[in-house]
């Protein structure tokens, strides 16, 4: 699939190398397409290469995404929020005489094989319409009218996350309002904010660790995909808060099965910086396949 993706896509780009440790060091930059793939095969969100960060909608916003980096996002990306947005400026780019027909057959790859039914169809959509800006508006309009409410929802929960700190509501008002902002932006938000969101929760002092803990056992509970990115990035951040990053490892011995704690922890290597996607990729030979589906 990602073979063919590079043939079609009219330009490839590098993303941006990493620092380089010592003068007569040489690091070879990571190709934003091959990153994203990885992450793809492991069951991953994706992510950015050098800061780690998970992609949003938003970031498909820069011309600067390579052109096959942002075909494969609309291809692999887990998070429905990302393969929609990604699809829209594919769109505009084959609408271009000199683009249409390379791009008719990527946007039917798309249709084939993208994770996203939504995206299989507005694809299709794209096609059938010979890619004209009215039908490519008119998706954009779509996505925004399910985003924007997602959004709102997202802000007025960083409101009662702020009431709490300031010691306005008490932490059972808080935990029933985080099930429900949960419930309510489920699929509807792009992931990386979510993400973004509970790593400032979890990192802040003034909240109670007590509260911390509880949250913790409530992502026991979460799809194992989303539950493993969370917990994972939970203990990359806790350096400064061993006490909850030794009760998210005892709740994680206690409710779930070795091989979902593995996954944990080879994903917190990662992004520890102490393992590359590809390192899990060898290590995960034999279930490389229950890791990638997120089975329980």
């Amino acid at each position: 699939m990602t073979q063919s993706l590079f043939t079609l896509a009219t330009k490839s780009g590098k993303a941006a190398s990493r620092a380089v440790p010592a003068p007569t060091a040489v690091i070879k930059p990571i190709n934003l397409a091959d990153h994203f793939a990885a992450c793809s095969r492991l069951g991953r969100y994706l992510t950015l290469v050098d800061s780690g960060r998970f992609v949003i909608s938003d970031d498909f916003l820069s011309p600067r995404m390579p052109n096959d980096a942002v075909a494969l996002a609309s291809i692999c990306s887990k998070d429905e929020v990302v393969a929609r947005a990604a699809l829209l400026p594919l769109g505009r780019i084959g609408a271009r005489k000199i683009n249409r027909g390379a791009y008719e057959e990527l946007f039917s790859l798309i249709e084939r094989q993208a994770l996203s039914p939504k995206v299989r169809a507005e694809a299709d959509t794209m096609l059938e319409s010979g890619f004209r800006e009215a039908r490519i508006l008119e998706l954009e309009a779509n996505l925004h009218d399910e985003l924007n409410p997602a959004r709102l929802r997202y802000r007025t929960f960083l409101e009662t996350v702020s009431l709490l700190v300031a010691g306005k509501v008490s932490p059972g008002f808080f935990l029933d309002d985080f099930i429900d902002f949960t419930n309510t932006v489920a699929g509807k938000l792009d992931f990386g904010i979510y993400s973004f969101c509970l790593d400032r929760i979890f990192s802040a002092p003034a909240i109670p660790l007590k509260l911390k803990k509880t949250l913790v056992v409530e992502l026991m509970g979460f799809p194992p995909i989303i539950r493993r990115e969370l917990l994972s990035n939970i203990l990359a951040g806790a350096a400064s808060n061993q006490d909850l990053a030794a009760f998210t490892r005892h709740a994680m011995a206690m409710h779930l099965k070795k091989e979902r704690v593995l996954e944990v922890e080879l994903l917190e290597a990662v992004k520890m910086k102490r393992l590359s996607n590809g390192d899990i990729e060898l290590s995960l030979k034999g279930q490389g396949a229950a890791f990638a589906s997120g089975q329980a």
